[in-house]
């Protein structure tokens, strides 16, 4: 039986449902990927909204599917607007539609800029798992002090427990400052350092996250990283095409990842190709490549974000809420079925006025 009902999920209820679940998130997110390099999702391009003399604003519509025995569908709808830093506000929010696979019934409607948070997050974490020897999150560089930052280095402590520096670097100096009271307060135990030049977070840390709002390639030279440092290219416009080039490249999807002016496909209007693409974390997690050819060379994780993690997210939260009564559920959420479609029976009100109507005639 197919339930006409539609529960909406408050953010505080979508925080509460994945706070100190990390490993059942990133494991969503690993299933996910393996889906996708299976062929068993559907992942159109996301559409872009613009506004007239307003280039730095945007709302991005996702849509995904996942099949097997996931079986969802849904839409992300999530705006990004910078200035709404300077009115006190988040820079990014966002709403998620989740669908009933079978009827395409909305099911739950929840705040997603947490889930948006949570899947870019746990995307970086479970690339350094498998990208990274142990020993490269005991020190962990962040490009970039903003929220996508805090959530990344919060899962990269989950995957990595032993974790016990952290450098980080931000055009502003003083918002560098602030992030790290923040994560001072949050990993006492860790040293948090802010680095007055980014190259000094590219040598002192094995593993780094780009995590900015940069609109195109600000870093021409990786030459000073340590050998076997891997990138985690989450804003994706920060590396030259050059660096691109000269790095072994493992994306989420080559389609997705090449558009939108994203360095990989400044790399690929250079060359003409993608042959500088080596393969989709997809296919390391499924066994079908190896993490790195190269042990000693410089691997770029560059993740464009795709709907099917915001969707896999979704699910959890929409399970773990019903278990839980969480939100708000609408009962009789969609109409009556259209009169006479099928054998439903129209409402009484609708029936007795047709009924007037005939006898008239």
């Amino acid at each position: 039986m197919h339930s006409d009902s539609v529960r909406v999920i408050r953010g505080d209820d979508v925080m509460a449902v994945l706070a100190g679940r990390a490993e059942e998130v990133i494991e969503r997110v690993g299933i996910a990927y393996r889906l996708h390099a299976r062929g068993q999702s559907s992942v159109p391009h996301s559409t872009f909204l613009r506004f007239p003399g307003r280039p730095a604003d945007r709302i991005i519509a996702l849509p995904a599917f996942l099949g097997d025995g996931v079986q969802a569908a849904g839409i992300k709808w999530i705006a990004s607007v910078p200035g709404n830093l300077e009115r006190g506000l988040e820079r990014a929010s966002a709403v998620m539609i989740l669908n009933d696979a079978v009827t395409g019934h909305a099911r739950a409607i929840m705040e997603a800029s947490v889930i948006s948070a949570a899947r870019t997050a746990a995307s970086a974490a479970l690339a350094a798992r498998v990208l990274c020897g142990p020993d490269a999150g005991e020190r962990v560089g962040l490009i970039g002090c903003g929220r996508i930052s805090l959530d990344v280095v919060r899962y990269l402590a989950a995957v990595f427990p032993h974790l016990k520096a952290i450098e980080l670097f931000d055009l502003d100096p003083r918002r560098a400052e602030g992030f790290a009271a923040q994560l001072r307060s949050i990993f006492p135990r860790q040293r948090v350092r802010v680095q007055a030049r980014i190259e000094a977070v590219l040598a002192g840390c094995r593993l780094v996250s780009f995590a900015t709002t940069a609109g195109e390639p600000h870093v021409h030279d990786l030459s000073m990283c340590p050998p076997g440092a891997t990138i985690l290219h989450v804003s994706l416009r920060d590396l030259s095409a050059e660096v691109i080039l000269g790095a072994d490249n493992v994306v989420d999807d080559a389609d997705h990842v090449c558009r939108a002016a994203t360095s990989l496909h400044l790399a690929e209007q250079l060359t003409g190709t993608r042959d500088f693409i080596r393969c989709g974390i997809g296919e390391i997690l499924d066994g079908t490549a190896p993490a790195r050819p190269d042990p000693l060379g410089i691997t770029v994780f560059s993740p464009f974000g795709l709907g099917i993690l915001d969707l896999a997210l979704a699910q959890m939260v929409a399970e773990r809420a019903e278990e839980a009564h969480l939100g708000v559920r609408v009962d009789s959420f969609l109409p009556p079925p259209a009169l006479g479609y099928d054998r439903a029976p129209a409402p009484a009100s609708v029936g007795a006025a047709l009924q007037s109507q005939l006898a008239v005639r």
